[in-house]
């Protein structure tokens, strides 16, 4: 079988036929949009036409920094363009579907910062228009494009670890507070897509516990239990109120054990420690025996995960070959978003100005 187009871009080789450069705009420029810019701006097969956002004072100062790049506040003016290849939209979460809807009805292909839509039924709703159009529909997922994920990936799918027995992922921070929406679809995104794909599989249960400490019905730190079909247990912890960032995930396994720390200098450190349990013939032959090996760093490319993304919706685009497979995952993203803030609504209740969370579960 053929390497998949991701593989190729991480080691150089697109398979992208030469044709004029791919004219893109881009609407929203808060958090995330200038970076999307800069690096759109940076690929030679991509010119930037357009950006766009409603903030008057926010727009001029990005454009005084791209005085070839044509400014709107006009979301009508993206969609009429005729010769407007592609829409990329970095806008709040709850507006994701009704631009990237007018995005593909205008036959415009569209990339959607994660996550892709505020809800399953939207998200299927997007993708069954793309198809019915033949336009590109990608979901920013950025972190399944970087090395330290995909080495990860690669111990998993090779057999390194052995038996995967549970994962533990802590993404917190100080801020930023969003107002319209929990932690969980604000974070949760990265964990959840990362969790699928390396263990290639959704889960079966969700289970969410969290509080709304600062702002009146946002909630601002949440623990997510996950357990997936084959056995494998997960649990990820969001928050916006830590004394220091952490992007740490643990993968337990039965033969080695990886730390994936997205902030070090080492970000997969490979652990060949481990616990050997010998079947007793009687009770007082009974014993466990622990292995603490090497512990290996390996080297990984440095790229920068953003522009491998954005060049593989631009050669999606000029070669046709649809990213299903990532389009498919970024639908089970917003779906495990889903259920955790069904159990996380069902399970808050207020008592004074305490807020406290019942558990519950709800099945895949």
């Amino acid at each position: 079988m053929g390497r998949s187009r991701l593989e190729r871009l991480l080691s150089g080789s697109t398979g992208t036929p030469s044709r004029g450069p791919v004219t893109v705009g881009l609407v929203g420029l808060g958090y995330w949009g200038p970076n999307l810019l800069r690096v759109l701006h940076e690929l030679r097969e991509v010119s930037v036409s357009w950006i766009c956002d409603r903030d008057l004072e926010r727009l001029q100062r990005v454009a005084d920094r791209y005085p070839a790049v044509t400014p709107t506040c006009s979301f009508e003016d993206l969609l009429t363009d005729p010769d407007l290849d592609a829409i990329v939209i970095a806008t709040p979460v709850f507006s994701h579907y009704a631009l990237a809807s007018l995005s593909l009805d205008a036959g415009k292909h569209t990339f959607v910062e994660k996550p892709l839509a505020p809800s399953t039924a939207q998200a299927d709703d997007l993708i069954a228009r793309a198809d019915e159009r033949g336009l590109i529909l990608m979901c920013g997922l950025t972190f399944l494009y970087s090395p330290p994920v995909r080495e990860v990936k690669r111990l998993i799918d090779v057999g390194d670890l052995g038996e995967i027995y549970f994962v533990s992922s802590s993404r917190v921070n100080l801020g930023l507070h969003q107002r319209d929406i929990s932690v969980i679809w604000d974070l949760g995104p990265h964990d959840f897509s990362i969790l699928m794909y390396w263990l290639g599989e959704h889960p079966s249960r969700v289970n969410a516990v969290g509080r709304d400490s600062v702002v009146p019905g946002i909630a601002d730190v949440a623990f997510i239990d996950l357990a997936f079909p084959s056995g494998v247990l997960a649990n990820v912890e969001l928050s916006w109120l830590a004394p220091s960032k952490l992007r740490r995930m643990v993968v337990v396994g039965s033969e080695k054990m990886v730390v994936y720390d997205d902030a070090s200098p080492e970000p997969v450190r490979i652990f060949d420690h481990g616990v050997v349990y010998q079947d007793p013939e009687t009770f007082g032959q009974y014993q466990l025996s622990y292995r603490s090996g090497d512990i290996v760093s390996p080297r990984l490319d440095v790229v920068e995960p953003l522009a491998l993304e954005l060049s593989e919706f631009v050669a999606a685009i000029t070669t046709d070959e649809r990213p299903s497979a990532l389009t498919r995952l970024a639908r089970e993203v917003v779906r495990v978003i889903e259920r955790a803030e069904t159990t996380l609504d069902a399970g808050l209740r207020h008592e004074g100005d305490r807020t406290v969370s019942r558990p519950s579960i709800v099945g895949g």
